[in-house]
């Protein structure tokens, strides 16, 4: 991938940074474990970010 990106791209790789953390302890304390894992979470091998 190219050094200099634009602005909009560099925008969205933020967005999908962020949103691929995972789901704080608390929130599996809290419900009992039945909130495992984030819907947005994603591995960086398999699956793409969108253009």
């Amino acid at each position: 991938m190219a050094r200099n990106k634009n602005y909009a791209r560099k925008k969205r790789y933020a967005k999908a940074q962020i949103s691929n953390l995972p789901v704080p302890t608390w929130v599996t304390m809290k419900t009992q474990r039945r909130v495992r894992q984030h819907p947005g979470e994603r591995n960086w091998r398999t699956h793409t970010i969108k253009r």
